[in-house]
């Protein structure tokens, strides 16, 4: 059997032990297993500038590619907002609200095969998600590039339907990658700097949309078609580098760590799956665990909090390039305007998330950025008319909301992930929590209709309305989970596992008295 497959218990680390590791130094972390615990005992951890050397080279290998991965995802899908203001629209002779449709329609097949998709990553690329994430970067690559050649609306709908397919599967697949390396205190901070790169991506589109129309007429083509072409270009050599550089998970196909940090790495992520047993049962994807998920209560408050956001959010990215342009700037000038808000949503993104994981917290850290959205709705909602005369106020009401609203993504899965036991639930929960999170995203891009501007009042009044309702649900699931976890500690560990077998524990889930919510 090979030393990756053998069960794992949680490990003791000696002081020798330590000793050992400081001695050997070159980065790698070398355990010496000190007999073997009680497996009921609580998972002893390393000391703080051992464990900070290794997590640092897990970080490496996965939170680099997929910033990237993730930046271009989000480049690929939004930059059509850019390419609107650079004469798309009048080149295929569209009106009206196609572009609303255009923009529905990637969201249409997206939520279609989120849940399939991250069903065939846990049942078939378990250990090897790189091969996954790779191929599905590769072919939206391609069909990016396509978007620069399509002649008519059609061609553009058909190519939006395909690369909403193909990019269903990257992000739920890459927060389940994370959940296979870090714990649940660990992965509020990591998701918010992966989720920073959609902000990096907005930012960076408005300044590589300046730079690429600057090409318009190379070759006979089109600036706004050199938009999709490069980018479609970068995505698919990107995509080719993926099963090389990204890290796949610490049970196997990870050549640079040792087999003692291996063991160390995958021992303490059982160990918070309450056991081996546990672990190992949670990951059979069963029609039972589908099905289970379908009926958690829990996902459909949550999905009130996802839409807090998809809603507002694609809202306004689609639309914060006219928006700016409705101030009186010039096309390529709304273009760089994009940036600030974009950059001011990544910092907030990656501070919420420290935040979150250092308190332990997660409502806490979700009710502040909606707050600072209810602000900004509120400021762009009563000055909207007369935006022109109120251009100041305007533009950091913008940036008020970016800054609420990107982190309120990676707190909300951070949250339901946490909140989701068993590898097989949480693969199928997160995935059905984003395929609700984007029937929002659907709505979203069809508030800011083209006959409102500048004032916009549904596209406004909607993400003041789902900004208030977001708060109520994230106090709805405080006051619940707090009740739950009240009920759960009548029991003692010992009379509960007098009551129940570990298979029953195990089959149990997040229902099991032994399983805390996390606030």
């Amino acid at each position: 059997m090979d030393s990756s497959e053998q069960r794992l218990e949680p490990v003791t680390v000696a002081p020798e032990a330590v000793h050992d590791m400081e001695r050997k130094g070159a980065g790698h972390v070398e355990l010496r297993e000190q007999g073997r615990p009680d497996p009921n005992s609580d998972f002893v951890e390393l000391p703080p500038d051992v464990k900070k050397r290794l997590m640092w080279k897990v970080d490496l290998r996965t939170i680099p590619m997929l910033v990237s991965l993730y930046l271009l995802a989000f480049l690929d899908r939004s930059n059509i907002a850019n390419a609107k203001i650079e004469g798309m629209l009048e080149d295929l002779h569209m009106a009206g609200n196609q572009y609303n449709v255009a923009l529905s329609l990637f969201f249409v097949t997206y939520i279609i095969f989120e849940v399939p998709s991250n069903a065939v990553l846990e049942k078939y690329f378990a250990f090897r998600p790189s091969w996954w994430i790779g191929g599905l970067t590769m072919a939206w690559g391609v069909m990016m590039t396509l978007h620069g050649v399509v002649n008519n609306y059609g061609g553009l709908l058909a190519v939006r339907l395909v690369m909403g397919a193909l990019e269903a599967g990257f992000f739920p697949g890459a927060v389940l990658l994370l959940n296979k390396w870090y714990t649940k205190f660990e992965l509020s901070a990591r998701l918010a700097i992966f989720y920073a790169g959609a902000a990096i991506a907005g930012a960076f589109s408005g300044l590589l949309a300046y730079a690429l129309v600057k090409m318009d007429g190379l070759a006979g083509v089109a600036g706004w078609r050199w938009i999709f072409i490069i980018e479609g270009i970068v995505t698919v050599a990107v995509g080719v580098l993926v099963p090389f550089l990204l890290a796949d998970t610490p049970e196997k196909h990870c050549s640079w760590l040792t087999e003692d940090e291996q063991r160390y790495l995958t021992a303490r992520l059982v160990s918070q799956d309450g056991g081996q047993h546990v672990h190992s049962k949670g990951r059979n994807f069963s029609w039972a665990v589908f099905w289970s998920v379908i009926g958690d209560w829990q996902l459909y408050v949550m999905a009130v909090v996802a839409w807090s956001e998809s809603i507002p959010g694609y809202g306004l990215k689609f639309t914060m390039p006219q928006i700016i342009k409705n101030m009186g700037y010039t096309s390529s000038n709304a273009q760089l305007m994009t940036i600030p808000p974009y950059f001011c949503g990544a910092i907030s993104a990656y501070v919420f998330g420290r935040l979150s994981d250092r308190f332990k917290r997660r409502s806490y850290f979700l009710v502040i950025p909606l707050v600072c959205q209810i602000v900004a709705y509120s400021i762009l909602a009563a000055l909207s008319t007369s935006i022109k005369h109120h251009i100041g106020a305007c533009f950091f009401a913008v940036i008020l909301a970016a800054v609420g609203s990107y982190p309120l993504t990676p707190g909300n899965a951070t949250w339901m992930s946490n909140n989701l036991a068993g590898p097989s639930k949480r693969a199928i929960g997160l995935a059905y929590l984003f395929t609700l999170n984007n029937c929002g995203s659907v709505g979203g891009s069809y508030i800011y209709q083209s006959s409102e501007a500048p004032s916009y009042p549904t596209g406004f009044g909607c993400s003041l309305a789902f900004s208030v309702a977001g708060i109520g649900a994230v106090i709805v699931l405080d006051v619940v989970y707090a009740r739950i976890n009240k009920e759960k500690e009548r029991l003692t560990e010992e009379e509960v596992r007098d009551m129940y077998t570990d298979e029953d524990l195990a089959k149990m889930g997040d229902r099991s008295p032994l399983f805390k919510y996390t606030l």
